[in-house]
């Protein structure tokens, strides 16, 4: 019987001598299976939506109005600090493959895949961050396919960050029961 070991061939010195290439590419060798320049577009695209959703977030906790408000702008806050969080992930990413994180306000909403909706009461900024959040889910999950195994540094940062917007989703719908009394999910 084959011992389980020798179905698995690691080439170290191979590994050693591609390791002193092109040592300008940094974190990325060889072996990277994913399109870089296409990495980097996706990601600078999920940059720019974090950003817009901090802005949402932050622009909503302050001026949200309201007899049970103060929970609610909480919550705000405690997302905007979330999303800020994951900003700074996919900045650091983007670096990794030596990429340029575009923090550029210019054409930021344009790069969104998320809008920038103030709303009109709390009622609506709930529904609009509900919105961008499963807007955020779809492009996570989509971009996550993408990434399959070609790159599964990223695919492991992006599922990480699309627990968190679920979790968000589920706090935002959460809310819009507690202000608008009826529950939007069949129980």
């Amino acid at each position: 019987m084959p011992n389980k070991t020798d179905a698995f061939d690691l080439n170290v010195a191979e590994i050693r001598r591609r390791a002193r290439e092109n040592l300008t590419d940094g974190a990325v060798t060889k072996t990277y299976e994913g399109d870089v320049e296409t990495t980097i577009r996706l990601l600078n695209g999920a940059l720019a939506t974090e950003l817009v959703c901090v802005l949402r977030y932050k622009y909503h906790a302050v001026v949200a109005t309201g007899i049970s408000s103060e929970g609610v702008k909480a919550e705000f806050v405690e997302h905007a600090a979330e999303e800020a969080r994951h900003a700074d992930q996919i900045a650091e990413r983007i670096n990794q493959l030596g990429g340029k994180p575009n923090f550029n306000p210019e054409g930021l909403v344009a790069r969104s895949h998320s809008q920038y909706v103030e709303g009109n009461n709390l009622v609506d900024m709930i529904k609009e961050n509900l919105v961008a959040e499963r807007i955020a889910i779809d492009s996570y999950r989509s971009m996550i396919r993408y990434f399959s195994t070609h790159d599964p540094s990223t695919r492991r940062m992006l599922e990480h960050i699309l627990a968190k917007e679920e979790e968000h989703a589920n706090d935002m719908h959460d809310l819009l029961v507690a202000h608008e009394g009826n529950p939007m999910l069949a129980k």
